[in-house]
C-alpha cells in the first residue's frame, strides 16, 4: 500500500498586497451595458462644459464664440526660490555653526555681568586697556551684550537656528519617515544578496518566514512571492520629536528674555524703594502689572559668618507695602531662598556697607559715609574717615577706618599708624591723638535683584522649557532605537532573505541568525512513498 505525505503549510492570500493577519476582502459589482443600434460606429465624446459643439451638431446657427483661452501655467519661480532657500537652510554645517554661535553668545553672556549701568561698563571694559587688544564698552553696548539674552543678534540667531530646524525636519525628516512606512518590495535575488545582510533559506515557505518575523515584533507584508517587513518605526520619528524639543526649549526661552522685567539695586538699612522704578523691560512683550506700585522697605540686613571670619551668608528682612500704605508681605530673604510676591521675584545676590555710626567725645552718634576701596583679589574693604580739628583748613587730618564686614573696624590716627579694632555695639570706646571715639554700628546695604515676568504668578517660559528638556530626553532615547527593513523572495523552494538597519550593525546578523533558525523546513515527499 502507498503513503502519500501532503504537507498543507499556512495559506495566505497573496494576489494583493496585504499584512499578514488581514485576510483581504473583495466585492465585485456588476455593471450593465447598454448598447444602442444607432450609429455604433461613432466614438464616445468628452463634453467639456463651455467649449463649443461640433460643426456636425451646428444646424446654420449663429457662429459660436471663440474657445475660451486656456489660463497660464504657474510660475513656478517662488517653488524654485522655497526648494532653494529650504535646501540651504536645512544645511547640516549651517545648523551647527548656528549652535556653536548660540553657544559661543551664551558663554559671552555669562563673562559679562548682565544688565549693569552704563558706567559699570566704561570702567570694566576702559577703551586704554581693551580686552584681547580690541574689545571695550563700545562693542557691549552697541551689540546689546548688557543684555545678551534678549539682544537682536542673539534672537536673531535663535530664530535662523529654529527655521533650520523645520527646514530639516520638512525637507528631510517626514520624507524619510513616509519612505520608512511604504510597503517596498523587491523582485529581485541578487538585489537581496547585495545587501548588509543575506542568507538563502533551502525548502522552506515565505508563509513560514513571515509568521516568524510577525512572532519576533515585525509588522510584515505579502505580495506575491515577495516579502517585505520592518519594525523599530519609532526610531524614525525621534529626530522629528528632537528637533520639536529643541523648538520648545529655545521658544519658552525667548517668551521668558522678552516678556520680562529684571532690576537690581543696592539699599542701605532702614531705606525703601518702589518696584517700579527698578525694573525695566527686556523685550517687547513686557507689560507692567500692579505690582509696580508695591514699596520694598528694608528692615534689617545681617550677615552670618565662619569661624574663620569669613562671610559665610547674609540677609534681609524685606516689607512690602502696597500703594495704601499697607503691608502685604514680610520675609527675610537670603541666597538661594528668594521673596516671590504678584510675579516679582527677589533675590538676594550681594551686599555692601553704606555708613558708620560713630560717638565722638559722647556727641552723636554720627553717621560717616562709607566708600568701597579698589583692591587686588576678589576681597571686598571699604574705608570711612572722621576729621579732627578744623575742618576749614585745606589740610584737613582725622581718623581713618578700614571695614572688611559689618563685624569688626580697625582704626588709624592722624598719621597713619595702627591703634586698635573695635566692634559695632561693643560700647567699648578708643582714645585717638585726645579724642575718644565709640563704634556705635556698622550699617550694610543689601543687593537685590528683582524680575518679574509676563504672567502676574509665574513664568509662562519655564514650563516651556521643561517640557522642551523633557521631551528631548524622551526623544534621544528613543533615537537609539533602530529601524530594520528585512526582504525576501520565493525562488522555487529556496527562500531568499536580505534586511539592513540604521543601528546596531553588530547585533543585527546574530538576530536575525536566530530568526531563520527559527523558520521550519518543508520536507518533500519521496518517490518511494508517491511510487
Amino acid at each position: 500500500m502507498n503513503t502519500l505525505l501532503t504537507l498543507n503549510p499556512l495559506k495566505l492570500q497573496t494576489t494583493h498586497t496585504s499584512h499578514i493577519y488581514r485576510k483581504p476582502t473583495y466585492s465585485y459589482t456588476p455593471t450593465s451595458c447598454k448598447l444602442s443600434s444607432k450609429d455604433t460606429t461613432t466614438k464616445n465624446k468628452v463634453v467639456v462644459p463651455g467649449s463649443a459643439p461640433s460643426l456636425s451638431e451646428q444646424d446654420n446657427g449663429p457662429t459660436p464664440p471663440p474657445p475660451p483661452k486656456l489660463p497660464p501655467k504657474k510660475n513656478t519661480f517662488v517653488k524654485r526660490f522655497s526648494k532653494k532657500v529650504l535646501s540651504a537652510l536645512a544645511n547640516l554645517p549651517l545648523a551647527l555653526g548656528e549652535m556653536f554661535t548660540i553657544a559661543g553668545l551664551m558663554a559671552l553672556g555669562t563673562a559679562i555681568d548682565q544688565g549693569e549701568a552704563p558706567e559699570y561698563y566704561f570702567q570694566k571694559f576702559p577703551e586704554d586697556n581693551p580686552v584681547f587688544g580690541f574689545f571695550t564698552w563700545r562693542w557691549i553696548l552697541t551689540l546689546g551684550f548688557d543684555h545678551m539674552f534678549s539682544s537682536p543678534i542673539f534672537l536673531g540667531t535663535l530664530i535662523l537656528l529654529a527655521a533650520s530646524l523645520m527646514a530639516c525636519t520638512y525637507t528631510t525628516q517626514i520624507p524619510m519617515v513616509k519612505v520608512a512606512r511604504r510597503w517596498s518590495f523587491l523582485q529581485s535575488a541578487n538585489t537581496i544578496r547585495k545587501m548588509e545582510f543575506s542568507d538563502s533559506l533551502p525548502k522552506a515557505s515565505l508563509q513560514d518566514l513571515g509568521v516568524v518575523l510577525s512572532g519576533a515584533g515585525y509588522e510584515v507584508f505579502l505580495k506575491g512571492p515577495s516579502l517585505y517587513a520592518f519594525k523599530g518605526m519609532a526610531g524614525r520619528f525621534a529626530p522629528i520629536g528632537v528637533h520639536l524639543a529643541l523648538l520648545l526649549i529655545m521658544g519658552g526661552g525667548t517668551y521668558t528674555a522678552t516678556g520680562s522685567f529684571r532690576g537690581s539695586v543696592t539699599v542701605p538699612q532702614g531705606l525703601n524703594f518702589v518696584m517700579g522704578d527698578v525694573l525695566g523691560p527686556n523685550g517687547f512683550l513686557s507689560t507692567p502689572t500692579e505690582a509696580f506700585n508695591t514699596e520694598v522697605h528694608v528692615n534689617r540686613f545681617y550677615m552670618d559668618y565662619y569661624d574663620s571670619g569669613e562671610v559665610s551668608q547674609f540677609h534681609t528682612d524685606l516689607s512690602l507695602f502696597d500703594i495704601d500704605g499697607k503691608e502685604v508681605m514680610r520675609k527675610t530673604i537670603s541666597v538661594n531662598d528668594p521673596l516671590r510676591y504678584e510675579g516679582v521675584t527677589i533675590y538676594q545676590t550681594d551686599w555692601s556697607i553704606s555708613a558708620l555710626q560713630v560717638l565722638k567725645d559722647g556727641e552723636g552718634p554720627f553717621n560717616l559715609a562709607v566708600a568701597p576701596l579698589t583692591v587686588n583679589g576678589d576681597k571686598k574693604l571699604y574705608g570711612s574717615f572722621l576729621p579732627i580739628g578744623n575742618t576749614d583748613s585745606t589740610n584737613v587730618k582725622g581718623i581713618s577706618m578700614l571695614l572688611r564686614d559689618l563685624q569688626s573696624v580697625v582704626l588709624y590716627d592722624q598719621d597713619g599708624k595702627f591703634v586698635g579694632v573695635r566692634r559695632p555695639n561693643s560700647k567699648l570706646p578708643i582714645e585717638i591723638d585726645g579724642t575718644k571715639i565709640e563704634i556705635v554700628d556698622a550699617i550694610g546695604s543689601s543687593g537685590l535683584d528683582m524680575k518679574q515676568v509676563l504672567s502676574p504668578q509665574t513664568d509662562p517660559g519655564v514650563p516651556i522649557v521643561y517640557a522642551g528638556f523633557g521631551a528631548l530626553m524622551l526623544t534621544t532615547c528613543i533615537s537609539y532605537l533602530s529601524h530594520t527593513q528585512i526582504w525576501a523572495l520565493q525562488d522555487g523552494t529556496t527562500v531568499v532573505v536580505g534586511g539592513k538597519t540604521n543601528r546596531a550593525k553588530v547585533e543585527f546578523p546574530e538576530e536575525m541568525n536566530r530568526v531563520l533558525d527559527r523558520v521550519p523546513e518543508i520536507n518533500e515527499p519521496s518517490d518511494a512513498l508517491c511510487g
